[in-house]
């Protein structure tokens, strides 16, 4: 009889404890869900509405230069559709402070219009580049900064899809600015070099005209080479539908043609180089 006692006592207890594991177990559970909703409901009051909208609006905290600013919130935005003069220049790992032509003032200009101020951004197709920088295009009032930035002659049209919403806009205001000789595009026509020359232009703005030597086409660039090493680069994405041919048979359509190209030299792993943002920027003469 005391046996079956003790049996029994054993198994309350047993019960007991197996009772005490399953509710420190709910509560323990409950506890983890409970820190999980408000670190949840913490990270979605904490996300810019930027994220989630075509546009919003932000107070601008920094302008880092002509091209590209910081807000309250500490987002990164590049503007869409321009390219403004670099401010500074990669060395090694780091970077230094070497402003280019015209670079500083683009970077007063842009601080002029928006510095402090508080901003509209509007998106288009793709919301971030490669460093997870904002794409926008930036609204003061009812102006679009990237637009008064081509118009007024501090930046070039920089046409990458598939951002493409207002390139015609973006055309208009860089012819409205070169044909009024604004900025960048201050005695450009007497600024006319040949390929031999690029290399001591760099970070200007100046026509050339030489001859294709050859061409190069990768997965999304078509590359027309000259003499001494310079090179006009094309996105193949910025190739009119129209002009399709050119990309398909380069040689035949460039080799031994006498080409004028325009736009801002820049070094590309100590060769110089055009970039073409737009299809206007080049011209066979032959």
């Amino acid at each position: 009889m005391q046996y079956s006692q003790n049996i029994v006592i054993t198994h309350l207890h047993q019960t007991n404890n197996m009772r005490h594991q399953i509710k420190y177990a709910i509560s323990l559970i409950a506890l983890i869900a409970a820190s999980l909703i408000i670190n949840f409901s913490r990270h979605i009051n904490s996300t810019p509405k930027v994220y989630n909208n075509s546009s919003y609006n932000y107070t601008v905290s920094r302008v880092v230069d002509g091209d590209t600013i910081e807000l309250s919130n500490r987002e990164i935005v590049r503007y869409i559709g321009m390219d403004a003069p670099e401010i500074r220049e990669k060395k090694n790992a780091g970077w230094i402070y070497k402003p280019r032509p015209y670079a500083e003032e683009a970077k007063e200009f842009n601080q002029k219009l928006i510095g402090g101020k508080s901003v509209r951004l509007e998106f288009d197709v793709q919301k971030r580049d490669k460093y997870k920088r904002l794409l926008a295009y930036v609204y003061r009032g009812d102006e679009m900064v990237n637009i008064e930035m081509v118009r007024e002659g501090f930046a070039m049209i920089y046409t990458y899809p598939p951002n493409l919403k207002y390139s015609q806009r973006f055309l208009d205001a860089q012819k409205e600015a070169r044909g009024n000789k604004r900025g960048l595009w201050v005695n450009l026509e007497e600024n006319k070099i040949l390929a031999s020359q690029a290399k001591n232009n760099i970070g200007m703005m100046r026509i050339i005209e030489s001859e294709v030597i050859d061409t190069h086409l990768t997965e999304k660039l078509l590359i027309l080479k000259f003499k001494d090493n310079f090179k006009v680069v094309i996105y193949k994405n910025n190739i009119p539908f129209s002009m399709k041919d050119m990309a398909r048979s380069p040689n035949k359509y460039f080799k031994g043609k006498i080409v004028r190209v325009y736009g801002i030299i820049k070094e590309y792993k100590g060769y110089p180089e055009i970039m073409l943002h737009d299809m206007s920027q080049l011209e066979i003469l032959n």
